[in-house]
């Protein structure tokens, strides 16, 4: 028995003379400026994402298909198909299939999620009311803030979400909103234009290919790069430290370089210094892979005090350089000469843990660990706010809180903490069960976090 959702026997008028080469148009539009540009084919794209997200794509495609109206009669597939065939469905899957006609793809927040089944989506393009979105399945891994390209149509007295979701990136919305912004605005403006439900009807190719640029520039590169344009090789310098030095002396040294962000009484973050002006920085053609600090600021590598070593962690051979050279300036006679241990991204993939091997466990019990970890959190954060952070255009949250559109940003930046927060492992984790909610209520934007 078909579904309420079942459309197979839409996707069988694909196979009629007067629709195959309309749905090749519709298709052409949304992935042939991807698959024209690397002279590649669909089945291309389903070897590099999967099979799933290979269907989804094509979901977003046929679902467009959908809502066009062509030359000719007949005009709309839908409209053909429930007169001819409509008689042989079910009334809820008419309903969802006369709801799909008139759809429009946009950009939704998740928020209020209630697992297996609802949650509340909050339009980011049209000015619109927050909706509740009835759904099972996928709320079972939406998390707080979540970002989803996809339709949303009311049939027979419910919202429900079309199967072409797409998740969307900060990166990823960035790219989107800039392309609206240039069709139907001006491209270096600060915020989206109006735009008619008709016209973000016809943007719908606009969706998939910002989804696709996003993650095809994330996974589909020939080799892995840092944003200094360096081939990701790990390397871990080890500094023994002379005799009779104390991890005190070596720690006083390394709190005089500038770069060097101390983070506990063993572990150093070495961050990127503030460009000087004039400075260029490399051209990097491929994908590029970095940890960005959550104040904005780019890591270069990490140091850590280890017993008797000095451990220093790059993820290139031109920082493992730098950042050997800054320690030995700085520490002179205190360390021997280093130790340098390379790994290559094959080699670690092709780590495995030993089979049977049972993971470590600490001695420390669960709750004193989270109290120190949140306790820490609270510490750094409150540091945050009176530092520059690159979401926030390089100004502190508590400067760009005092703009509306600084409000915003804000907004967007708390957001965007949390819910990287709420993807953690499990969610008994420390830095998942962690709140962020004083922060809002600390720099006035609590009103905005809706």
């Amino acid at each position: 028995m078909p579904t309420s959702h079942d459309l197979s026997g839409l996707m069988k008028f694909l196979g009629r003379d007067e629709w195959r080469e309309c749905f090749e148009e519709v298709f052409n539009e949304h992935l042939g400026p991807i698959l024209d540009e690397g002279e590649g084919e669909f089945e291309d794209l389903a070897e590099i994402l999967g099979d799933h997200w290979a269907n989804t794509l094509w979901g977003c495609v046929f679902e467009d298909f959908l809502t066009q109206d062509f030359e000719g009669e007949p005009t709309n597939v839908v409209d053909e198909y429930l007169k001819r065939r409509g008689w042989k469905e079910r009334a809820q899957s008419r309903a969802y299939m006369a709801a799909l006609r008139s759809s429009v793809m946009s950009l939704y927040e998740v928020s209020n999620v209630v697992p297996g089944s609802s949650f509340v989506a909050r339009d980011l393009i049209r000015d619109s009311e927050p909706i509740t979105v009835s759904e099972g399945s996928a709320t079972k891994t939406l998390k707080q803030w979540d970002r989803l390209a996809a339709r949303i149509v009311p049939v027979m007295g419910k919202n429900v979400m079309a199967g072409g979701v797409l998740p969307f990136t900060p990166q990823a919305t960035e790219t989107l909103f800039d392309g609206l912004r240039g069709l139907f605005g001006k491209r270096n403006a600060k915020k989206l234009p109006a735009i008619k439900d008709d016209e973000l009807q016809a943007a719908a190719f606009m969706f998939t290919l910002s989804w696709l640029l996003d993650i095809l520039g994330r996974v589909a590169g020939p080799k892995l790069q840092n944003t200094e344009g360096d081939e990701i090789i790990f390397h871990e310098v080890r500094f023994p430290l002379a005799s009779g030095v104390r991890p005190e002396d070596i720690a006083a040294r390394l709190s005089g370089i500038p770069a060097f962000s101390q983070a506990d009484s063993k572990f150093w973050n070495w961050l990127e210094e503030t460009p000087k002006a004039g400075s260029k920085t490399k051209a990097v053609a491929t994908p590029a892979i970095d940890t960005t600090m959550d104040n904005g600021s780019l890591a270069l590598g990490n140091v850590d005090l280890k017993g008797r070593f000095l451990h220093l962690s790059a993820n290139s051979a031109a920082r493992a350089t730098r950042g050997t050279a800054l320690i030995q300036q700085a520490l002179g006679d205190l360390v021997r000469t280093p130790l340098t241990e390379i790994t290559t991204v094959e080699q670690m993939k092709a780590e495995r843990p030993r089979e049977g091997a049972e993971a470590s466990r600490s001695d420390i019990p669960p709750e004193i660990a989270e109290q120190a970890i949140h306790e820490y959190l609270d510490r750094h954060y409150l540091e945050t706010l009176d530092q520059p952070v690159k979401m926030l255009g390089n100004k502190t949250p508590r400067q760009a809180a005092k703009t509306t559109a600084g409000r915003q940003k804000v907004a967007d930046w708390l957001k965007y903490l949390e819910n990287q927060s709420a993807k953690q492992p499990g969610p008994t984790h420390p830095m998942a069960t962690y709140s962020v909610e004083w922060m809002w209520k600390e720099l006035g934007v609590h009103d905005l976090r809706r």
